[in-house]
């Protein structure tokens, strides 16, 4: 679907303003401290802007989309915006034999995880398990199920039993969905990696 999507240049997904519960962990507040930059992991990346975003704010980072149109184009983005991203082609379910490493301190999925099967979901939790550094962040930011036509979603008790026992829920909350006009339930979850 996805790669269809690109090919036809429809790609309402691309381009919006960085998630706010993003901005949180790499930026910090007033009651939360910013994560330490260390190496980052940017899930089903398309066509890069948040890759490029942690970046700019000191972080190694790997992106890693299965549409090649969009690493092409997340490539020439960071080359544009000056920084080094390494920009990969691969799937998401098979992440440790991708050759992208292990060890990332932050993963970051905006919307790859709801569209996929059950099976799928099991191994992309299996992946980014394996690849996570213990302490690990992970942010998840998804469409709730009935949340968008077509993307069957998830919802926090699929999380939280998904990820158990290896990880745990620190935050979780409703994330504003700009590019949807209001037609689509979004929600962010932090875990931990125990």
């Amino acid at each position: 679907m996805f790669r269809v999507f690109y090919r036809i240049g429809f790609t309402p997904w691309d381009g919006h303003p960085i998630a706010a519960s993003l901005r949180t962990l790499i930026e910090g507040t007033g009651d939360s401290p910013a994560l330490a930059a260390a190496s980052a992991l940017d899930v089903g990346c398309g066509t890069g802007d948040t890759s490029i975003y942690l970046a700019q704010h000191g972080w190694q980072v790997t992106g890693v989309d299965f549409v090649p149109k969009a690493v092409k184009k997340a490539r020439a983005k960071a080359a544009a915006a000056g920084v080094s991203v390494d920009f990969r082609h691969g799937d998401a379910t098979r992440l440790s034999s991708e050759g992208l490493g292990t060890g990332f301190g932050l993963i970051v999925d905006q919307g790859c995880l709801h569209g996929m099967s059950g099976d799928d979901r099991d191994r992309y939790v299996r992946e980014v398990t394996a690849v996570a550094a213990p302490d690990a962040r992970l942010l998840l930011i998804e469409f709730t199920p009935g949340g968008s036509i077509g993307v069957p979603g998830v919802d926090q008790a699929e999380i939280e039993r998904r990820f158990a026992p290896d990880w745990t829920l620190l935050a979780t909350g409703d994330q504003p969905n700009p590019g949807n006009r209001g037609r689509g339930a979004l929600r962010y979850y932090v875990l931990q990696r125990l």
